[in-house]
């Protein structure tokens, strides 16, 4: 092969290499082109479809459409798992939670992904507390008098759950423990609406549910009574109603809510998610949509801030998760 011969080779190896090499970044650096599918991991209805379709609607005008995509059953376990085994390309990604990235994984005898290995953390939304909450015919105005009362009546009280396995149940299970071991039964339920009516209709005394609008409407109505929140301080829809911290230390059991991509999905994607949900978050018109549904946003996050948070919350209630035998099949 001569000089000129040589010379035309390499252009032609170069020109190939300028073809195909730049396809991945290219694409990244379109992203998205086409529709993205949020899988919510739960019924419609509930806080994390409320919490996925506000992300959706605020996110739009940056990311184009979004399909939100309602993928209900076991405990989140069915939704999570579709995207664990998605393509990572940033098409199909899952709003989790405390239940999808923590508990499952960690109560579940054969959990059918592992959140850390088949999942990267995008970036954090919201925070979203559980309650202590009882029917109005309870004798009883504080958690100093619920904690009293189920002393004195043990195993006649019992609360409703949204599940076996569900951040409420853990939140029923933690409030026993953290007042000394209560023996107050637990009445696992197929979603929080219906354990809402029970606990309205009086067939049930107490329920530990995740706050929302609906509930604080009621609370206000004077048909249920949140006695407290199982957050770190008092929420800002609410500042009336006390935190569980004021009398029981470490009584926070809260549903953390973020944005999730299948393992290999690239930084590039990933950061662009981070960003359009960054841009959101600092919407004072979205926080305040946040707040008055009861949510908490979450305004200081990034991928690496989100993935310690995460960690943090595995590292605090897996102990819980082991005293108590919390498992589910």
């Amino acid at each position: 092969m001569n000089r000129g011969e040589s010379l035309i080779f390499g252009l032609a190896l170069a020109a190939a290499a300028c073809a195909l090499a730049p396809l991945g970044a290219y694409a990244q650096s379109q992203y998205p082109t086409r529709p993205i599918r949020l899988v919510v991991p739960f019924p419609p209805g509930g806080v994390m479809d409320t919490i996925g379709r506000f992300w959706a609607e605020q996110v739009g005008p940056s990311l184009g459409t979004i399909i939100v995509d309602n993928r209900g059953g076991a405990g989140g376990v069915i939704g999570a798992g579709e995207v664990a085994r998605a393509r990572p390309d940033g098409y199909t990604i899952l709003i989790g939670n405390t239940s999808t990235q923590v508990l499952n994984p960690a109560v579940m005898r054969r959990p059918p992904y592992d959140p850390v290995k088949e999942f990267v953390t995008v970036d954090m939304i919201a925070l979203s507390a559980t309650s202590i909450m009882v029917h109005p015919s309870m004798p009883v105005r504080n958690l100093k008098e619920l904690i009293s009362y189920a002393r004195a009546n043990p195993g006649k009280l019992s609360y409703g759950s949204a599940g076996a396995g569900t951040v409420t149940n853990l939140a029923g299970e933690m409030f026993k423990q953290r007042a000394g071991g209560l023996d107050i039964v637990h009445v696992p339920y197929k979603g929080v609406g219906l354990a809402t009516a029970d606990l309205v209709g009086g067939y049930i005394p107490m329920m530990t549910p995740n706050v929302t609008a609906q509930l604080l409407s009621l609370h206000r109505s004077g048909k249920v009574r949140i006695l407290a929140v199982n957050a770190p301080t008092r929420l800002k829809a609410a500042p009336n109603i006390p935190a569980a911290v004021e009398i029981l230390p470490d009584m926070v059991a809260q549903l953390f809510s973020g944005i999730f991509a299948p393992a290999g999905t690239p930084k590039a994607i990933v950061d662009r998610l981070s960003q359009v949900t960054r841009k959101a978050l600092a919407d004072e018109g979205f926080q305040k949509t946040l707040i008055q549904s009861g949510f908490e946003p979450v305004l200081d996050s990034s991928p690496e801030k989100a993935q310690r948070f995460v960690d943090q919350e595995h590292d605090r209630l897996l102990p819980l998760i082991k005293a108590t035998g919390f498992k589910i099949d």
